[in-house]
């Protein structure tokens, strides 16, 4: 055995005690350090992924638009269709509504956003398919393990919708209930007849007012034939899917006009390269922008969360390196006696500092190790600890409501970040570990020896 690997590990077994008291501190410094990086960083990454699966699950990878209403969307959606990679394309209305239900917990009024699309088909209606909440299945009660969606996404008719499952437990709202859907566009003209027949000089005006009032404001009543679960709380809480003809109704369009055109393609992780050849084809009028694009601040968000994290948490794995050094400066003192000795037999400066580099080594090592090994069954059981912690002090700690996702606390860990954590953390032990070994190097056998 090589002669400082050797003395390091001596070191690191007192007389009485297979590791030394600092020693195992020391240990469990680092060990703390790599266990909270990966954690928290796991948890950012899976959030991360989960929004963006839901929203690549649920959302168009490409929107098109004008900037304001698209005049004639028969000639680009079928241009679009042409292109290699594109799976669907549709052109969608979208905007705020008025929402009415009543029910037998009262009336309700909500403003949600109406999304108008064509009646999806094939492999997009699969797809949305899967979205649609999961029940018990209400034939085999006892089995866990059996579900059945709430519904179809069911658009054919004009006058059925699709929600959220956080709408409709807002509201009260059950498949097959109606709901009551009054454009926002009337709402000037609303007023403008209120105005109207209050000033009106007669009975007669005054009638034919109100008369024009309730024709304007008419609403569209709906039946709701599904109810869907995208597992991000902005959709479920704030979205209907209606036929796209119900919401240019609703907005006054004529059957050429939308707002914008959604596109699938084969691969949304490729969104900028079908948004560069995309380009190439539209006119000039159009802008395309890809999922990202939409969703960039909540993804910025996200990510400056995560690198601020990182920062910060690098901060504690510091701090156990200095506790590392306070350790090795402990034994080179406590060891005065035997450095002299091993320089007095002939050792050299270099041979005495890589003894204690090497129980740096030793300690980033199993600190590492142990870090690792605590922070992956962490992540494996997250979701039962957070529960158990939760009971015990009153806390949700991952709340569906603010964080926009369900399913639990998310948690990805990727080797990408394995390495940078545990080579960071080795490295600062190997670095902490220097001043010590320069020290011992240092020193005088003579002086060393004396001391004793």
């Amino acid at each position: 055995m090589l002669f400082s690997p050797f003395i390091a590990a001596r070191y690191l077994k007192p007389k009485r005690l297979y590791l030394s008291i600092i020693t195992i501190i020391s240990v469990i410094g680092v060990s703390l350090a790599v266990w909270l990086l990966t954690v928290v960083i796991a948890v950012f990454t899976g959030y991360g992924e989960r929004i963006r699966d839901s929203i690549l699950g649920f959302e168009p990878h490409l929107v098109i638009n004008s900037g304001g209403i698209i005049d004639d969307y028969e000639q680009p959606v079928l241009t679009l269709l042409e292109q290699p990679g594109v799976k669907s394309v549709t052109p969608f209305v979208t905007g705020q509504v008025i929402m009415e239900v009543t029910n037998s917990r009262g009336t309700y009024r909500k403003a949600p956003m109406i999304r108008g699309i064509m009646p999806p088909e094939g492999e997009e209606l699969e797809r949305m398919r899967k979205k649609l909440k999961q029940v018990r299945d209400p034939e085999h009660p006892d089995d866990e393990e059996k579900f059945v969606p709430v519904g179809d996404f069911d658009i054919n008719g004009f006058y059925t919708a699709v929600i959220g499952d956080g709408l409709a437990a807002g509201m009260g709202i059950e498949l097959g209930d109606k709901i009551l859907l009054f454009s926002p566009t009337d709402v000037d003209t609303l007023m403008n007849a209120v105005s109207r027949a209050e000033e009106a000089k007669s009975d007669d005006e005054k009638k034919k007012w109100l008369d024009d009032i309730r024709e304007r404001t008419a609403p569209q009543e709906l039946t709701i034939t599904g109810i869907f679960d995208s597992g991000h709380f902005d959709f479920d809480g704030n979205v209907v899917f209606t036929h796209l003809e119900t919401a240019q109704v609703l907005y006054n369009f004529d059957l050429e006009e939308c707002h914008g055109i959604a596109i699938r393609t084969d691969d949304g992780f490729k969104a900028n390269q079908y948004q560069e050849e995309l380009y190439k084809v539209l006119t000039d009028q159009y802008r395309i922008l890809t999922w990202g694009q939409i969703h960039q601040a909540l993804f910025d968000a996200v990510a400056g969360e995560r690198q601020m994290m990182y920062l910060i948490l690098f901060m504690v794995a510091i701090v156990a390196s200095f506790c590392t050094m306070n350790t090795m400066i402990t034994v080179t003192f406590q060891k005065r006696a035997e450095i002299g000795l091993m320089k007095a037999l002939g050792a050299r400066e270099e041979q005495v500092a890589s003894v204690f580099l090497f129980q740096g080594i030793i300690v980033g090592l199993l600190g590492v190790a142990l870090g690792l090994l605590i922070g992956w069954l962490t992540v494996q059981y997250r979701n039962e600890m957070a529960g158990w912690l939760g009971e015990q002090f009153g806390i949700n700690f991952f709340s569906e409501e603010v964080y926009k996702v369900d399913g639990g606390l998310p948690a990805v860990i990727q080797m990408k970040d394995v390495l940078i954590i545990s080579i960071g953390s080795f490295l600062l032990c190997v670095v902490a570990a220097l001043i010590p070994a320069t020290v011992a190097a240092s020193m005088q056998p003579a002086k060393a020896l004396r001391s004793e």
